[in-house]
């Protein structure tokens, strides 16, 4: 369970002194249990991820705002350890090729919003994990007209 995973690398991160690591590993744990305690949640899997890939968001959002050198790298790094415990996703280029039997359906779609919306249906049925920004490029270079 993913929750499992991170107290054990937070409590490894605690013993070999990796202390903005831990930091993050304690906070994630803290969003994870406080969130599977209100009504209608279960702390599954799914809600952890989420979870994670929030702090992930407001990590990238402070470090467009943040100069000090330091603190670029402490947040960096806490978005390292994030993105680590989350299931890889494919690359633009990944999707790209995934997208090939979907491709005419995409670039016939009215507007990239639909021919996203095309994507991630066939994508989800593929079982694959994806990123949203992602697939959105991926449509992106599939509906432009070759030059």
């Amino acid at each position: 369970m993913l929750l499992d995973e991170i107290k054990s690398r937070m409590f490894k991160a605690m013993k070999e002194g990796r202390i903005v690591e831990k930091e993050i590993l304690r906070v994630a744990v803290g969003e994870i249990t406080t969130d599977a305690a209100r009504a209608g949640k279960s702390g599954s899997e799914e809600e952890s991820q989420a979870i994670l890939r929030k702090l992930i968001k407001s990590n990238e959002e402070s470090l467009a705002l943040t100069e000090d050198a330091a603190r670029r790298a402490d947040l960096e790094l806490e978005n390292r350890t994030l993105a680590d415990l989350l299931p890889q996703t494919l690359s633009v280029a990944e999707i790209v090729v995934q997208l090939d039997p979907q491709k005419a359906a995409i670039v016939a779609a009215g507007n990239d919003g639909q021919a996203t919306g095309i994507a991630m249906k066939f994508l989800k049925g593929l079982e694959v994990t994806v990123s949203g920004k992602d697939v959105a490029l991926a449509v992106k270079q599939l509906r432009v007209p070759p030059t």
